[in-house]
């Protein structure tokens, strides 16, 4: 009689191969790594930074289109690159920009959330993603993808409402969530030390001082946003910290799929909301 095959599945917690009916994680300890409740879509996905970094982007992109949509009149060119196929600001409020009007007059508080989803123009996107798109991989590298979703969205969030506090009225961008991730990681460099620590130190920093030099030069840039941000990614990377001081344990996971549904959940009602309110002025 030929033995059942036993199949093999990822520890949830040290992401090291496991037998599927081990009770308990050979490497790290997780009770059930096989669990179906461990083992899902989701832990699977979270644990794939490509994955993770493509459906960011990918929400990004969907909102941006959806705040063009939302036009009164379609987009025009502009002589301003900054302004090449901007949506309008009643859009983006209808979307979930946030800020002291969206928040103070409208009791939009779900906004400090939105506003990371929702662009101003096409450099605008393309330049967020671009650095997320550089930065990110790093921070799920180090933090694993439940930290890193936790910093990006957190971060975020602290990011605007430090802004918020400091009277900023209209804002938007993921700038802000990125600058968290940049604040981890100036953390992680320091933190860890070493030759290794250092490289990504000095390599972080630039990105930092570029940010912040970008900031001064350029009006319109919500540097309360982004110094919020930074600040906020490098006390989450102290308080949650990484990989090589601590793997990532249940505590971990369950803010990463809160930070992920308190997102769909938000985008999901932004999107109805911004349709509805459309559809009603254009009645």
């Amino acid at each position: 009689m030929n033995r059942p095959s036993r199949t093999s599945v990822l520890c949830p917690n040290c992401r090291r191969l496991v037998s599927a009916d081990e009770t308990r994680c050979p490497h790290c300890g997780e009770r059930r790594p096989g669990s179906r409740l461990k083992n899902n879509f989701l832990t699977r996905y979270l644990g794939q930074s490509d994955q993770l970094v493509r459906t960011i982007i990918i929400a990004n992109v969907a909102m941006f289109f959806l705040s063009l949509f939302l036009n009164a009149r379609m987009p025009g060119l502009s002589m301003n690159p900054f302004h090449v196929l901007s949506p309008e600001n009643r859009s983006l409020l209808f979307l979930g920009a946030t800020g002291t009007i969206p928040i103070d007059r409208f009791g939009r508080l779900w906004t400090l959330v939105s506003a990371m989803y929702l662009h101003g123009g096409l450099l605008h996107i393309l330049f967020n993603m671009l650095a997320f798109s550089q930065l990110a991989p790093l921070v799920i590298r180090e933090y694993g993808g439940y930290r890193a979703i936790s910093i990006y969205t957190l971060g975020g969030i602290a990011g605007f409402w430090i802004s918020y506090r400091a009277g900023v009225t209209f804002t938007i961008g993921a700038s802000c969530a990125v600058c968290a991730l940049i604040g981890a990681l100036l953390y992680y460099g320091l933190s860890r030390g070493g030759l290794y620590g250092q490289a990504i130190f000095k390599q972080i920093g630039a990105w930092a001082v570029g940010i912040m030099l970008f900031g001064f030069m350029v009006p319109g840039i919500n540097n309360w946003a982004h110094g919020g941000g930074v600040l906020a990614g490098a006390a989450l990377g102290f308080f949650m910290g990484y990989q090589e001081r601590r793997i990532e344990g249940r505590f971990d996971r369950v803010l990463g799929y809160g930070c992920v549904g308190l997102t769909l959940v938000i985008l999901a009602f932004a999107a109805a909301s911004g349709i509805y309110y459309r559809l009603q002025i254009g009645a």
